[in-house]
């Protein structure tokens, strides 16, 4: 090849990194990006090969370049196909993937396990209603209420894939044990108060006492004893629900995981519980 040949495509090679669009027809944005062609402008102005390969085709081949001198660097058309690939679209997915819930829970309801399984196994009322809440009783109350229905699959079973995401609650938790005190530690986590302490729940509603009575939470029952809304109900060493409210003539309204299968509203008398616990 002579020269002037060479010399030629060397020229042609800078000008198109210089003004792109003279190699593929298409327009340069108003951001200063070459935006990258579709399927169809491609073919009709460069065919359906890629930016890089119209380079190539302008000036023979790099190699030829390089030897005449007029070395380009290896890393300028990636660039300008890297520029391309940095689409509208994909930034604004970026964008959507960094965003977060800001609840008056904080952080711990956008975390790992929070209110975004919550979402999966209840849907979104319990989001609103949870987020909107002032207090941790009332978060507690509002996410538990979101669950009452979910039952075993089989029924006795003591599985489901809503009973599954209760266990993520607590460290060590057994597929197929009973699960009201998971319930509860799962409950409890997501309105930002986890059980444990370490956060990292219980499995056994003797450790939800033990943990109870080592932060001064535990409050055994007895005359004048009145619990409030969101505060844990025990039943010695058996069964642990959740205060829903008590009524007007002492009785106590809950919602209990595992109770009849399932997640239930229940009402208890006043002497039922041995103990409770104070979540707020």
């Amino acid at each position: 090849m002579s020269l002037e040949a060479t010399l030629a495509r060397v020229s042609a090679i800078r000008q198109a990194l210089a003004d792109p669009a003279m190699v593929l027809g298409t327009s340069v944005g108003a951001s200063g990006g070459t935006a990258a062609p579709s399927e169809s402008s491609g073919a009709q102005a460069a065919g359906p090969s890629s930016f890089a390969a119209a380079l190539q085709r302008a000036a023979g081949s790099n190699e030829e370049a390089d030897a005449a001198g007029g070395t380009l660097g290896a890393s300028a058309p990636g660039a300008l196909e890297s520029a391309s690939l940095q689409t509208p679209a994909a930034l604004g997915s970026s964008a959507a993937l960094a965003s977060s819930y800001s609840t008056a829970a904080g952080a711990s309801l956008a975390g790992a396990g929070g209110l975004a399984s919550l979402d999966g196994v209840a849907g979104g009322a319990a989001l609103s209603q949870a987020a909107g809440a002032d207090t941790p009783g009332q978060r507690i109350v509002a996410i538990a209420e979101s669950q009452i229905g979910q039952a075993e699959q089989p029924l006795g079973s003591n599985e489901s894939p809503a009973i599954a995401q209760y266990r993520t609650a607590t460290a060590g938790a057994i597929p197929g044990a009973p699960w009201c005190a998971y319930f509860a530690s799962w409950v409890a986590r997501q309105a930002g108060e986890p059980i444990g302490q370490d956060g990292q729940g219980a499995g056994a509603v003797s450790e939800v006492w033990s943990w109870a009575q080592s932060t001064g939470r535990a409050i055994a029952n007895g005359p004048g004893v009145v619990p409030k809304p969101g505060d844990l109900i025990v039943f010695g060493d058996e069964h642990v629900g959740i205060v829903r409210d008590v009524l007007p003539n002492g009785q106590i309204q809950t919602i209990e995981g595992n109770y009849e299968n399932k997640v239930a509203a229940n009402v208890r008398s006043p002497t039922e519980a041995t103990g409770y616990v104070e979540m707020s």
